[in-house]
């Protein structure tokens, strides 16, 4: 017993002999035995802890051998000398036991671990090059620990230089590992075969070293380019492999159809036990599809419906292990973040024992530099990881999403628009994106306050338990307000879905509006959803002032009663500033995860309800791809239908029944014409045939490939060859065959770029019949066995017609032997055709060859006879006549009757262009030498202006360089903001955003007060004042935050409604011309992302800068009150800070830009594709435009993935010099700590501990709201555009009952499109009486359209005047005329909404004046038979109705407003003939008193017209009664004779 006491005596003697020379001296040393065990053999037991993992890494991981290089060979030999110098050593040892001098067996374990040790490092310098390593972070790691370990011993050597071999050993040792760190810094040679080379401009990351990896280092060569000259799509480096589209998207689709499968085969269980009726055919696996009512009813009274499949599931196997490297290293951080507290405790001992070696101090004040510049490292790795997984889901949910768009069923498409599903891709998948940034802090903020408060309960003892309580307390609080906002998200999201939905079909009808006169009514449903969407918002924003305060105050309160409690609960608990400031800085660490908490639950609500919505899509019905047998070979037959019955939706009965006597409907090689009035279900048939509809019951069966020409024409945003070809190999004689066939030759020779012309949006310049023969074309190129044709001849001339007929489709046209389908209405070709299926109302009601149905002399006879025995027998004329002119058709054609404008009277600059050269081409064309004409055209088009399409993209480059400058630009538009939020608010915000951080310095000052009472005399001074005052300010600083947060959030959602008024405003007093030449998609955007971003990404942003530029401030502003010498250092540091800034915001903002501008491609392109979706999937080309998709991704993430690093760049920076001002203020309270009490001290560190923070937070806002900010910019833009003339011009109103006589008067107008181009219509000089009858017809560009428009002023004069009844039209208000004017447009467009409000949307007129308007139409019947009658929905751009019945729709809209002067823009292309006779007989009975202008495209309908006016390049040809110009044999008998209307 006594020797033990003894021996622990001793070991006592022995620590405080150590403690002595180690801690209470001035020059330390640690013992010889610990610097050879602990501090030598570290690095060991880190190596080869490390080795296992890694070379099981290195094995999975290989990335092809690399060449020995000099500084492999260097860093081999340096690690076998290494080896070499411990064995010395261990011999040393040996030779000294021979020499009698025993040694600690220490001597001679030391040596032998290290040496193996070096020899283990050497085999993995080896190991490394094999696998294609270029730099290592686990060695470099291991070199540096064994330099640091290695100071220490090396300083003592010097100091007691005993032993000389050791000595010597050591220092090589010491000068080879120093050699090994340095060596190891640098990067080996890309290994051989990598696929490197073939990159033009890889990412630097891939061949980046450790150490550049783990600062972002590679990244700088970007900054510097971006902030030299503003960065260009050409600078940005590929996407690397692994995040492409090609590795990302089949990952997650993979999960995904796993899910799915488990989910069918659940469902397929339960659906057994559920159902005690079969299910009727095809209706078995739906999910989210509609149930039949009886079905509902089944899963309502079972609680549990089928299970779903699981997106979650699928995102976390496909994302989920990459994602938790990154949580990983938040872990790391995490327990990193406690050291600094403890530090700073024992910097305030320090600086109590005024006798403490200096050394202590500086020590500290490194050391805690050192953790926290770990800390930075570590926790922008896990951002980097969960930044990358987070583009990783947008690209696979982008991707997933496009290729469901494709596939999914029309039932399904109808359930969301066009708009609602770019939603799911813009929005949807950005919440997913946004949202993995702080997914970690689920379990480690949790994990912080624990770690936090275990900490406390050490230093404070139970009373934490009072802050604790404080803390549980908010939660329930914080927990409603999270609910509360999530049910707002989902409210906001439907009214911004349906101010999306409305905004894009406004933009679409935009014409249609402007020339009825209806902005008005649709501005206010616009703006009626708008104060809805605003009214949420403000509530939201008010939830959150609420919860910003609650978290604000959260650390305080809890601050506030441990200290109060703790001060009370017994009276020798003093308060001294180790205690305070120490908990202090623990409650602000638990500052982060509290504030944390509520927005990672918010990100979570608002990515759930994304979540459902992106399941609920995936999860609709696909098109049943086998629903088309292709694979029949038992009939000779190419299309079988046997007792087909189809219908569009699982419940709609619109149905197409093919009969069941009759089996096949036509036999290879022949010609079926389908005919029968609109609306009876002759696209359906096509539709049914392609396999877009429901099957019910019955075979369908198609042999051979498909080419499908849709009804109206879908035109891609790409030049014209590509359209045509669409992703054929071109083949020039092929081509040129196509193209002669379908009469386009003569239209490319005028295309600006002949056919690489750029086509915009939707075949914007190019016109309706243009659009038509190119959607032809590309059948005819992609040679198909079987053609299905829609009414492809409706869109062009008669004359273009016959050619196309003849050429193409008709018996000895191109595709003779091959089988075709055509929809037709044109009675002429019937004769020719070998099948006609006659359909009444959705059923075949004869079917049979044009003798035999006439010889049956039902319908079809019946049909026949009302129309055309006569009209074909002039046809035949007709042809006869051709037949001596055939060589010269092709160009003929073109003069004749390229349906340009006629078709479309489109006020585009691109087409203008080319009817200008048109109307060139075909006057020239009379005379003989047309051909030599012609070529000297060509080269003089060079000096046109070129095509506005073209022009476009440059456009938008130079905006981008301009603003992308420098950040000058910038102030004029936070000046915008702020005068939209209220110059003398924003003033008010700010003031209250100085004082609630006053206040808060001022209670920490107070409380550094207070602990200096207990230095002072050691009791208490009076505890409850201290208390008290504490108190009070902290209250104080509470209701001022929520004070600014109320008063921000009224400020921006006002700024948000002004700026989308005056957006609105302007985009519908925009002229015409705008539109034309801007895609859609540019004004959506606007609409849609950048008013969200104003809504709700900029006042969050706003809040978060004012917040952490004030708390930035306060920290300087307490370091230099406590230690004024540190103001020395903030010069030098604010210059780097502003330094690093200024490079990261020039080119973050400019990768932010080249982001915005790749993304809208993605969304164009996606809606593109939805609206052509059949004929993709007819013409067999998914995959083609699956990758196309991809690409364009790709091109999107390409400048994403660098703004993600800009942003850890710009933060490693930042944060360093964050952890210099803790290094200074440390450093400089050890300096000053003579005449410094412990209380400022700890004030001023544990505020310098917070500025990493703030000022990483400030320039990350600071660029957020300068990319943000944009938003405002770019609205801006577009709510400045030019207008057009006022509304209304109160002084020059007309009189109510104005026009009441209806003349129109011409005298010497001239009209040309925009300044500097040539004049379209040339001093036009006509007069015409009220109730004259006027047709208006010419050649193609001749200027008839124009004049139309002129009327309503469209366009407006450049010279001369138009007045009608007596007024200048030009004087009074644009609506002013245009309500009193009625057009009934060539292409008939209708809103979403009921057809009430489609006809009537001011509701000026009763029900009984509408159904009359509906009887005249002819509409009647159909709107009756509706259940809804009058409150029948029409869908998205009317879809729901046919052509003609959308035709009828405009008719009855003329027939209400029934005013005195009515211009027809002759729609008679989608209407068959019986219809058009309506719509004739129609107008001629109730606008008998009315002038009427006609421009006509079939003569026969003007031939009874009291006037016609023709019209040639832009001059009055000839003007008179019809019969006087067929005497005059001029140009109008000219197009007569074609016509066949004479002989």
């Amino acid at each position: 017993m006594p020797k033990l006491w003894f021996s622990f005596i001793h070991f006592h003697e022995h620590l405080k002999y150590v403690a002595n020379e180690t801690l209470h001296t001035d020059s330390p040393d640690l013992p010889v035995c610990f610097q050879l065990s602990v501090l030598s053999w570290l690095p060991c037991v880190y190596l080869w802890l490390a080795c296992l993992p890694y070379l099981f890494y290195l094995q999975r991981n290989n990335k092809g051998y690399i060449m020995m290089s000099m500084l492999n060979r260097v860093k081999t030999v340096f690690g076998l000398v290494l080896w070499i110098v411990c064995w010395a050593d261990l011999f040393g040892t040996f030779h000294e036991l021979q020499q009698g001098k025993t040694q600690a067996p220490i001597y001679f374990v030391t040596p032998l671990v290290v040496g193996m040790t070096m020899l283990l490092a050497t085999f993995l310098i080896q190991f490394e090059r094999l696998k294609g390593v270029q730099s290592s972070g686990v060695l470099f790691i291991f070199w540096f620990l064994s330099v640091l370990c290695a100071i220490v011993p090396f300083r003592s050597k010097i100091i007691l230089a005993k032993n000389k071999l050791r000595f010597t050993t050591f220092y090589f040792y010491f000068a080879l590992i120093g050699a090994e760190l340095i060596l190891c810094c640098f990067n080996e040679k890309p290994p051989l075969f990598s696929d490197v080379d073939t990159d033009p401009n890889p990412c630097p990351q891939t061949t980046a070293g450790f150490l550049s990896t783990v600062t972002f280092w590679w990244f700088t060569r970007m900054a510097i380019k971006g902030y030299k000259n503003p960065l260009e799509a050409k600078d940005l480096w590929s996407l690397n492999k692994r995040d492409s589209s090609e590795q990302v998207v089949p990952k997650l689709l993979r999960e995904w159809e796993v899910e799915q499968a488990k989910a069918h085969s659940a469902e397929d269980q339960s659906t057994q036990a559920l159902y005690s009726k079969p299910l009727p055919a095809g209706e078995g696996n739906h999910v989210g599809g509609e149930s039949s009512p009886e079905e509902v009813e089944v899963l309502l009274s079972k609680k549990k419906g089928p299970k779903k499949a699981s997106f979650l599931r699928s995102l976390i196997k496909a994302f989920g292990p990459y994602f938790l490297i990154g949580s990983g290293f938040k872990l790391l951080q995490d327990l990193i973040t406690f050291v600094n507290p403890q530090l700073l405790s024992l910097l305030i001992l320090f600086t109590k024992q005024k006798e403490a070696p200096t050394w202590w101090g500086y020590a500290l004040a490194f050391l805690m530099f050192f953790t926290a510049f770990l800390q930075t490292l570590i926790l922008h790795q896990h951002f980097q990881y969960c930044f990358v997984t987070g583009m990783r889901l947008r690209t696979a949910i982008i991707g997933a999403i496009y290729r469901k768009s494709l596939v999914i069923t029309n039932a399904a498409k109808r359930t969301s628009t066009v708009g609602e599903i770019v939603n799911l891709m813009s929005v949807d998948a950005q919440r997913f994106m946004d949202l993995t940034t702080f997914l970690n802090m689920l379990w480690s903020a949790p994990l912080q306050i624990m770690l936090a408060l275990y900490f406390l309960w050490q230093n404070l003892g139970p009373s934490v338990l009072a802050g604790v309580a404080v803390m549980i307390l908010l939660i329930p609080f914080n927990a409603a307000i999270a609910m509360k906002t999530r049910a707002y998200q989902v409210e906001q999201m439907q009214y911004k879905d349906a101010r999306i939905k409305l905004m894009n079909e406004i933009l679409n009808g935009i014409k249609v509006l402007k020339l009825y006169a209806w902005e008005n009514s649709f501005k206010n449903k616009v703006l009626e959803i708008r104060q809805k969407e605003l009214n949420v918002l403000r509530k939201t924003a008010y939830l959150g002032a609420l919860s910003t305060m609650a978290w604000t105050s959260a650390p305080f309160l809890v601050a506030l009663t441990t200290f109060a409690v703790y001060v009370t609960v017994d009276k020798n608990n003093i308060l001294d500033a180790e205690k305070a400031f120490v908990s202090l800085s623990l409650f602000n660490i638990l500052r982060f995860p509290l504030n944390m908490l509520p927005q990672v639950i918010s990100s979570i609500v608002q990515a759930s309800v994304s979540l459902k919505r992106i399941q609920d899509f995936l999860s609709h019905d696909e098109l049943d791809l086998e629903l088309v047998d292709r694979t029949n070979t038992a009939t000779d037959c190419s299309v079988t239908v046997v007792n087909g019955k189809f219908t569009w939706a699982r419940l709609r009965h619109a149905q197409v029944q093919l009969p069941r006597k009759e089996c096949n409907l036509l036999t290879c090689g022949s010609l079926l014409a389908v005919v029968g009035h609109v609306g009876c279900g002759k696209s359906s048939l096509i539709s049914a045939l392609l396999g877009e509809m429901e099957k019910q019951e019955g075979d369908i069966s198609i042999r051979g490939s498909v080419a499908y020409v849709p009804q109206q024409a879908w035109i891609q945003n790409a030049i014209l060859r590509d359209n045509i070809l669409f992703g054929k190999a071109y083949n020039e004689p092929k081509y040129r065959s196509c193209l002669e066939a379908c009469a386009l030759t003569p239209d490319l020779e005028v295309l600006p770029g002949g056919d690489m012309t750029e086509i915009g949006e939707k075949g914007i310049n190019l016109s309706g019949g243009q659009r038509q023969r190119v959607s032809l074309a590309r059948a005819l190129y992609n040679e198909a066995d079987v053609y299905l044709l829609d009414d492809p001849l409706s869109a062009v001339d008669a004359h273009v017609a016959k050619h196309i007929f003849d050429q193409v489709i008709g018996p000895e046209g191109v595709l003779k032997g091959k089988t075709r389908i055509l929809v037709t209405h044109g009675i002429s070709f019937l004769p020719q055709v070998d099948n006609i299926v006659v359909m009444v109302e959705g059923r075949v009601s004869e079917m049979g060859s044009y003798q035999e149905l006439l010889k049956q002399n039902g319908a079809f006879a019946e049909f026949l006879r009302n129309y055309s025995l006569e009209d074909i027998i002039e046809e035949d004329g007709a042809t006869v006549a051709f037949d001596e002119e055939e060589e010269d058709f092709p160009d003929d054609a073109l003069s004749n009757h390229t349906d340009m404008v006629d078709n479309e009277p489109v006020v585009n600059e691109a087409k203008r262009q080319f009817i200008r050269q048109i109307s060139i081409i075909s006057g020239d064309l009379e005379n003989p030498r047309g051909r030599s004409v012609r070529k000297r055209l060509c080269s003089e088009r060079k000096h046109v202006e070129p095509d506005p399409e073209k022009k476009l993209p440059k456009v938008e480059k130079l905006i981008l360089a301009e603003t992308a400058e420098t950040g000058r630009v910038k102030a004029k538009v936070f000046w915008e903001y702020a005068k939209a939020v209220g110059p003398l608010l924003s003033l008010f915000i700010a003031f209250l955003y100085g004082c609630q951080n006053a206040a808060a310095i001022g209670a920490n000052i107070w409380l550094s007060q207070w602990t200096n009472d207990a230095v002072g005399n050691g009791t208490k001074v009076d505890v409850s004042t201290r208390v008290g005052v504490y108190a009070a300010l902290g209250l104080a600083q509470g209701i001022l935050v929520m004070g600014s947060s109320f008063t921000l959030a009224i400020g921006n959602i006002g700024a948000a409604r002004k700026l989308h008024c005056a957006l609105l405003d302007n985009k519908f007093h925009t002229p015409q011309s705008f539109f034309d030449t801007t895609p859609i998609g540019r004004v959506i955007n606007r609409f849609s992302k950048d008013i969200y971003v104003i809504d709700e990404a900029l006042p969050s942003t706003v809040l978060m800068f004012l917040g952490t530029f004030f708390s930035s401030l306060s920290t300087m502003i307490v370091i230099v009150s406590s230690t004024p010498i540190f103001a020395v250092v903030i010069a030098p540091l604010a210059f780097i800070y502003v330094f690093v800034q200024r490079f990261y915001v020039a080119t973050s903002r400019q990768l932010k830009r080249l982001e915005s501008v790749s993304r809208s491609p993605i969304y164009s392109h996606f809606s593109e594709t939805l609206t052509g979706s059949s004929v993709i999937r007819a013409y067999g080309r998914h995959n083609a435009f699956v990758l196309l998709n991809d690409m364009k991704v790709d091109e999107n993430q390409k400048s994403y993935y660098p703004g993600i690093v800009s942003n850890r760049w710009l933060g490693v920076r930042i944060e360093f010099i964050g952890n210099c001002i803790v290094l200074f203020a440390a450093l400089f309270a050890v300096i000053g700590k003579a005449h410094l009490n412990p209380g400022l001290v700890g004030l001023s560190v544990s505020y310098a501990l917070l500025v990493t923070m703030s000022l990483n937070w400030m320039v990350r806002m600071t660029s957020d709201l300068e990319s943000n900010i944009v938003a405002v910019e770019r609205v801006k833009e577009y709510s400045e555009t030019k207008t057009e003339a006022p509304w209304e011009v109160e002084e020059k109103k007309p009189s109510p009952d104005w026009p009441s006589h209806g003349n129109v008067e011409f005298s010497d107008y001239s009209v040309r499109y925009r300044e500097g181009l040539e004049l379209v219509l040339k001093n036009l000089t006509l007069s015409v009486k009220g109730g004259e009858k006027i047709g208006i017809v010419g050649r193609t560009g001749a200027g008839k359209s124009s004049m139309t428009l002129c009327l309503f002023r469209l366009l407006e004069a450049a010279g001369g005047e138009i007045t009608i009844d007596g007024v200048n039209i030009s004087e009074i208000g644009l609506h002013d005329l245009r309500s009193k004017l009625t057009i009934i447009p060539q292409e008939p467009v209708l809103f979403s909404g009921s057809l009430r409000m489609n006809l009537d949307p001011f509701e000026k007129y009763s029900d009984g004046e509408v159904w009359k308007a509906l009887e005249l139409s002819h509409l009647n019947k159909f709107v009756s038979n509706q259940p809804a009658k009058l409150e029948l929905e029409c869908s998205e751009g009317g879809e729901n109705l046919s052509v003609g019945q959308r035709q009828l729709v405009c008719l009855a809209r003329a027939l209400l407003r029934k005013t005195r002067i009515l211009i027809l823009d002759e729609a008679t292309a989608a209407i068959d003939l019986e219809t058009d006779d309506l719509i004739q007989s129609t107008i001629r009975t109730q606008f008998e008193d009315c002038t009427v202008f006609t421009i006509a495209h079939r003569l026969n309908t003007i031939m009874d017209y009291t006037r016609v006016l023709v019209l040639d390049k832009g001059k009055i040809a000839e003007f008179d009664t019809p019969t006087n110009l067929l005497s005059k044999k001029g140009i109008f008998y000219g197009m007569a004779k074609d016509a066949g209307l004479t002989q």
